[in-house]
């Protein structure tokens, strides 16, 4: 049981680790890499975008650790949290970033 409620966190944990160390150490934004066809911004979008990206999976995992360990929920608690609870804040966060691209995005 350990284990499961750990790893949502070790997974956001390392996709914010990614994007952080390939823009510090490999200078190359992964966010700007998957979406520079589709959408043509300013560098400083593009470094925004990814260290909001950062900063949001670092939060989500610090969320599943308190929703898991801290605050003494249940078993049952923690799943919903983790089902309804992740994808819902993984759904606005999109929308929050999408409507910030949204004038970058190029009709062809």
């Amino acid at each position: 049981e350990t284990f499961i409620k750990w790893k949502p966190t070790v997974l956001y944990w390392s996709f914010g680790l990614a994007l952080a160390g390939s823009s510090l150490f490999l200078k190359k934004n992964l966010i700007r890499a998957l979406l520079s066809e589709q959408i043509e911004a300013p560098d400083v979008v593009w470094s925004r975008l990814n260290w909001s990206w950062v900063g949001f999976f670092a939060f989500m995992g610090f969320a599943n650790l308190a929703v898991a360990f801290m605050l003494n929920l249940s078993t049952e608690t923690w799943v919903n949290f983790k089902l309804f609870g992740g994808i819902g804040l993984m759904l606005l966060f999109s929308i929050a970033q999408g409507l910030l691209l949204s004038k970058y995005i190029e009709e062809k």
